[in-house]
């Protein structure tokens, strides 16, 4: 059962080198994000670039640069490490994508309201 402010998936859905979007409802506002499965290790964060406020996914789901090392915003290049969030390249090099609450929980990916 999923709680307000809250969003679950199984974790085997998010294989490495994949990524799954989701909606949250939070203080009365909705929020776009996606998980991202990087090395083994899973990581949460909201679906806008710092530089411009966009989604970094020009087409639906697909946030990896083709070599799948980093994330990649479609609008203007920006790269973020996956596992930071952290902005190596483009126009917001030194700033970070926003990082949501994440959990593994059973065999479940938890994500919540910050």
């Amino acid at each position: 059962m999923t709680a307000p402010g809250e969003w679950r998936c199984a974790a085997a859905s998010v294989p490495p080198g994949r990524t799954a979007t989701f909606r949250l409802e939070c203080g009365g506002r909705s929020v776009s994000g996606f998980v991202v499965n990087f090395d083994g290790g899973y990581h949460a964060y909201v679906d806008r670039c710092p530089h411009v406020g966009t989604p970094l996914d020009l087409w639906p789901n697909e946030f990896f640069t083709e070599d799948g090392q980093a994330l990649v915003c479609s609008t203007h290049g920006a790269i973020f490490e996956p596992d930071t969030g952290f902005c190596t390249g483009g126009p917001c090099a030194g700033d970070r994508l926003t990082r949501l609450p994440l959990r593994v929980e059973d065999a479940s990916l938890v994500v919540t309201c910050p």
